[in-house]
């Protein structure tokens, strides 16, 4: 009995025509003996579960730089966030839960140490430039590694929705297109909450023409969003949001950038996070065998520039690691006998 064989035949009676089946998948770069349980896409959600880097957001930034308190968001929370936002609105439409839940599990694999401010910092460092969606196709492609394999071997509908969930980037599948709004959704209102809680900004400080079409709390934000893009797109071959509620969203998330990202006790870290990782990269850049030798032999075929292998470490790092190992490097410890 193959599991798998049946759960693809009950995709093609559950999702409209305009969802991508499992079976008709592009497939991975190396060609792997199938699951006799799980489609590909299960396949996939599961391996980044299951990543070092997945285990890693646990400790990296969402908005603020490695918070006291236990209920502020990580990148790891906002990615699971994410999920549940992305599944929620694919099972409403019809779609493929699974690759969205792997596309979303994995979008945020590449985002560096300090959130945004850290990707400011290694896209300013390296010459070529840095970008976290970039970075988390690199972490699956080449970075993750196991006995067996190479990278994480995704498939090609995980790989394009990873690369193309942020940005000015359009992913192929409706279901890489339901990621870049539910991060969009996710982030909005987790971080109105986040700052609500901090003291940066108050529920009634929020502009009240925008809550009038949005909701009052998170929870009818929330709702209100995704019930606006399930109305506006059911059946068809999009995903849209209601062009009222859209502009809502956009106009909060201006807000955002300007009463919370940029608010000077959110960015009051952002010098020392700069000073931090230009600190790293420069000690590292100046000699490689700094680098512990599990991340250097990564670049065994030497195909890969003293920058790319720098700004890869750095990039894996975790707030907390990033801060011990400039303490280990750069503060003298006391002598004991």
């Amino acid at each position: 009995m193959n599991l798998r064989v049946e759960r693809e035949k009950l995709e093609h009676k559950m999702f409209f025509e305009y969802a991508t089946f499992a079976d008709s998948s592009l497939g991975r770069k190396k060609e792997e003996e199938k699951c006799n349980l799980r489609t590909d896409f299960q396949r996939d959600r599961d391996r980044i579960i299951h990543s070092k880097s997945f285990r890693r957001l646990k400790h990296k930034t969402q908005v603020f730089i490695s918070p006291e308190g236990d209920h502020f968001r990580t990148r790891l929370t906002h990615t699971l966030e994410v999920s549940q936002i992305g599944r929620t609105i694919a099972r409403a439409l019809r779609l493929n839960e699974d690759l969205v839940e792997a596309i979303a599990l994995g979008h945020d694999l590449g985002h560096t140490p300090f959130g945004h401010s850290g990707e400011a910092v290694l896209n300013e460092l390296k010459s070529t430039g840095f970008i976290h969606g970039e970075q988390s196709l690199k972490v699956v492609d080449f970075l993750e590694r196991s006995d067996k394999r190479i990278g994480l071997n995704l498939t090609e509908e995980v790989r394009d929705g990873i690369l193309n969930h942020s940005g000015s980037g359009k992913a192929k599948t409706l279901e890489g297109k339901i990621i870049k709004f539910a991060d969009r959704i996710a982030y909005i209102n987790h971080d109105i909450d986040d700052a609500i809680r901090a003291g940066i900004i108050s529920e009634v400080s929020l502009p009240k023409e925008l809550t009038s079409v949005l909701g009052n709390t998170s929870s009818q934000r929330i709702n209100k969003m995704i019930n606006a893009l399930v109305e506006n797109s059911y059946g068809k071959p999009i995903v849209e949001m209601e062009e009222e509620v859209y502009q809502a969203t956009m106009e909060l998330r201006q807000y955002m950038f300007k009463n919370v990202y940029m608010d000077p006790v959110v960015k009051s870290e952002e010098i020392k996070i700069k000073r931090l990782l230009t600190e790293l990269y420069n000690f590292y850049m100046e000699d490689l065998s700094r680098i512990p030798e599990n991340h250097l032999s990564l670049y065994d075929d030497r195909n890969h520039s003293d920058e790319d292998i720098v700004s890869d470490y750095i990039a894996g790092m975790t707030d907390t690691y990033a801060k011990k190992q400039l303490k280990n490097i750069f503060i003298p410890k006391g002598w004991s006998i």
